[in-house]
């Protein structure tokens, strides 16, 4: 994620938003684009799916078969190539693309549906394709169409791809990203599933506490239900407590002993109490330091 920007739940994506999605993992990226289709569909949307790097099939096998019947015989959902969406007219028109997104919205509407839904995989852009320079003027001049609130929308760049600096000029161009449903979130914390090298992760945002140290117990508690081990990313707390360390030291003791908790980018002052506690030496529990981060 972008720093400073504006980050919201799949599940809370209201029409008139129009929502950068950055990703590093094909399973986040699948995750939230299954997300945000079945949530269209769920409200009444009619949703439009743009792929490039994916055959339209492999969308339609992310939804639950009677959902996907169901939405393909009523003509909700519409899953199309590049080259039978952004590429058209054989190559990238931003203003042809508007407007063709303004019809669509048009007509979604006249079909009596509750409004549209649009998700584009942007890595066509990479390729040597005519008029593929005008990505970012598109992104800018594409957010009047959803800030009608009639459409939404989520851009996806595959930041393997795109690379770090022009992400973030993509991103920009958007008022927020849209990432995962956290698992827990209240005005202290945020914790929310991740993709990290690979491994399904537990991300933790801010301050855990005595307060709200349930909420890190229960995303925890979730996270026993996935598979191999628990990977718990701390490098953007900013506090946490003895009550928030105990609840990690007691979520690894409960795991099976073939699973460890680890804990990535743990600041060295709390490796240190830790330490002085004895936590350290709970035989489940694994400490990565700020000081291991590669």
């Amino acid at each position: 994620m972008t720093a400073g920007a504006v980050v919201r739940q799949v599940r809370d994506v209201e029409p008139g938003d129009h929502l950068c999605l950055p990703f590093s993992e094909d399973a986040e990226q699948r995750e939230v684009a299954a997300a945000f289709i079945t949530g269209g569909l769920a409200r009444g949307e009619r949703v439009l799916y743009f792929t490039d790097r994916r055959d339209p099939e492999t969308v339609h096998s992310w939804l639950p078969a009677a959902d996907l019947t169901a939405a393909l015989r009523s003509g909700r959902l519409s899953v199309r190539t590049a080259e039978d969406s952004y590429l058209a007219g054989g190559r990238f028109d931003p203003d042809a693309m508007v407007a063709a997104l303004k019809e669509e919205t048009e007509r979604s509407l006249r079909d009596g549906h509750a409004g549209l839904r649009v998700s584009g995989e942007m890595s066509w852009a990479l390729r040597d394709v005519p008029g593929a320079e005008g990505l970012e003027d598109y992104e800018r001049k594409v957010a009047a169409v959803f800030a009608t609130g009639l459409s939404s929308a989520v851009c996806q760049y595959d930041t393997r791809r795109f690379g770090p600096a022009r992400t973030r000029v993509f991103t920009r161009c958007h008022p927020g990203v849209v990432g995962m449903n956290a698992l827990h979130h209240d005005g202290l914390v945020r914790i929310v599933p991740a993709y990290q090298a690979g491994h399904r992760t537990i991300r933790v945002t801010g301050t855990i506490d005595q307060g709200n140290a349930h909420g890190l117990a229960a995303a925890l508690q979730t996270a026993t239900g996935w598979d191999g081990d628990i990977h718990v990313d701390l490098s953007e707390l900013e506090f946490i407590d003895v009550a928030g360390l105990r609840t990690l030291t007691l979520a690894a003791g409960h795991l099976d002993p073939a699973r460890r908790l680890r804990l990535l980018h743990l600041a060295p002052m709390l490796h240190d109490i830790m330490h002085l506690v004895g936590w350290d030496r709970e035989p489940q529990l694994v400490l990565t330091t700020e000081a291991d981060r590669p």
